[in-house]
């Protein structure tokens, strides 16, 4: 197994953006269990409901990127999702032609088995529009129940992470759309344990990011500069999907 970034004391801590999803079909169990394998302790991934109400991880609303369809997930019910190949065959051709979307009471009994792992779970706007919040935030909170405490809400509706922190008494992380001082004012209200932001959206280094009392988490980060300059300017953790590349320049990095 790869040594946790722990290890890495000048580096921020690594989380998975939708598990190794460069080596494995985005959102799956297969690319959790794999980033897992590979010694991280923090997955990202994203939910999203199906037409009976399921909690189920994908990213997009609909089936075109990861099963070549156009299907929405919010049209299918849970049973008929199941029966569908998401192993995104534009990316990977047959390899990963038998995985399936995970629901998320599934992924639930693997974070049981993996207690040192926190999960960063994204409740999705398009599930939101489509069935109101009510009905997406106390299924996703209720499924999440038995690993609850090591769990992170998270999303881009601000309004959202604020009812599921009164709902549940969960830690909550708001995912920026802007890094602007609208977004900023209201992030010292919300007072969250987690900010989220693109790391193209952030103003040019080396300005330090926001102090407050959050963590920041910058994501779509891909290389050893872009982590290290993360870490300077006030981040304690950066998400990829690349985990072992990334993983292979930090301990490039350790040895120099």
């Amino acid at each position: 197994m790869t040594p946790s970034t722990a290890a890495y004391t000048d580096l921020p801590a690594i989380i998975a953006h939708r598990g190794n999803a460069f080596e494995f079909p985005e959102n799956t169990l297969e690319a959790l269990s794999s980033a897992v394998d590979l010694g991280l302790h923090h997955l990202e991934f994203d939910v999203q409901l199906t037409a009976d109400l399921m909690p189920v991880l994908l990213h997009d609303a609909d089936l075109a990127r990861v099963a070549g369809r156009s299907d929405s997930v919010h049209d299918l019910t849970s049973e008929a999702l199941a029966s569908i190949p998401v192993g995104e065959i534009a990316r990977f051709g047959e390899i990963h032609a038998a995985v399936r979307a995970p629901t998320l009471a599934r992924v639930v009994e693997a974070l049981a088995d993996w207690p040192d792992v926190t999960a960063f779970v994204e409740v999705k706007r398009a599930s939101i529009r489509r069935f109101g919040r009510e009905a997406v935030l106390t299924r996703i909170a209720g499924a999440l129940a038995p690993v609850l405490d090591r769990c992170v809400l998270i999303s881009f509706d601000v309004v959202s992470v604020k009812i599921l922190r009164a709902m549940s008494g969960a830690r909550i992380g708001w995912v920026l759309s802007g890094y602007d001082e609208v977004s900023r004012t209201e992030a010292a209200a919300l007072s969250p344990e987690f900010l989220f932001a693109n790391h193209e959206r952030l103003p040019p280094a080396p300005s330090p990011l926001w102090r407050g009392p959050w963590d920041w988490a910058i994501y779509e980060v891909r290389d050893l500069e872009t982590a290290l300059e993360c870490r300077v300017r006030g981040a304690r953790y950066v998400e990829t999907m690349d985990v072992r590349g990334l993983l292979a320049a930090y301990a490039g990095h350790a040895r120099s």
